[in-house]
């Protein structure tokens, strides 16, 4: 039987446990609403042990395209937004559901074809010339389709092309995923896709597709941070939120951004500084 000095010292060693977890500082950590470029391409996985190393905050990612990542930040559900969609990030904070807007880093988008090329579009400089080379000849172009900001690009420069392809063409497809999953496709059925380079030059299944358009300046693609608005939602862990935005455009946030590289290349450029504050 236990003594009632056994059963004393054991409802005290209870007692100073429960007193030692009420004590103990909250974990720090938010989450990030991102774009599945950012994760598929393995940048996120590079940089977020680093910045929870000079920090100690952890960084939760949701991975959905940046329409959806914008719809998921309007409703709260989140505390900081990394996406590629400046129009709409911009209106984002207009609506005030964002504190402010800070450009980051930037790469470009690529049209990817099939080796025999059947729309001819190999070397084209000017991409609005090479969707409508695609659309005439009725090759095949598998569309993101999901509002994310590359699906949003894409039908500006199909607009801009004068096109205005859709369900009722047989030749446009839509797949409703992400770039990994869009691409995945394309290679199954041998089509034209438009992705950004960072997620093209990691992904591995590239099987006989390549990069057929580049280097026009309208395949440019601009990467931004916000803080989600703490006024529109009491949940946003904004101090630790603001703390990322920080690291992420202060200088070493900006280093580990232009140290990921993939098979040697270097696949998004930090631009941070014409945005910079106080941030270090």
């Amino acid at each position: 039987m236990f003594s009632w000095i056994k059963i004393t010292s054991i409802i005290t060693f209870i007692t100073l446990c429960f007193l030692t977890l009420a004590n103990a500082e909250p974990k720090k950590e938010i989450i990030l609403q991102s774009t599945t470029s950012t994760q598929n391409s393995g940048l996120l996985d590079a940089i977020l042990p680093v910045f929870e190393q000079d920090t100690g905050i952890k960084v939760h990612v949701v991975s959905v395209g940046t329409g959806q990542a914008l719809k998921n930040a309007r409703n709260g559900d989140g505390d900081v937004l990394l996406v590629h969609a400046k129009d709409a990030e911009e209106k984002f904070v207009k609506d005030s559901y964002g504190v402010e807007r800070f450009d980051v880093m930037f790469n470009d988008f690529v049209i990817i074809g099939p080796k025999k090329d059947p729309a001819n579009i190999k070397g084209e400089k000017d991409v609005t010339k090479a969707l409508k080379q695609i659309a005439a000849s009725k090759s095949i172009f598998i569309s993101r389709g999901d509002d994310s900001g590359t699906h949003k690009k894409e039908l500006k420069l199909w607009q801009a092309a004068g096109l205005t392809p859709g369900k009722n063409q047989s030749w446009y497809r839509e797949s409703g995923s992400g770039m990994g999953s869009t691409l995945n496709i394309a290679v199954g059925m041998g089509a034209y896709v438009m992705s950004d380079r960072a997620t093209w030059t990691a992904f591995k299944n590239k099987s006989d597709l390549n990069i057929k358009v580049e280097g026009d300046e309208r395949l440019f693609n601009q990467y931004g941070v916000i803080l989600v608005n703490p006024a529109k939602h009491k949940n946003v862990k904004a101090k630790a939120g603001q703390a990322f935005i920080d690291w992420l455009i202060g200088p070493k946030g900006q280093a580990a951004i232009k140290g990921f590289k993939v098979n040697g290349k270097q696949l998004f450029f930090p631009n941070a500084q014409r945005d910079m504050r106080k941030a270090s």
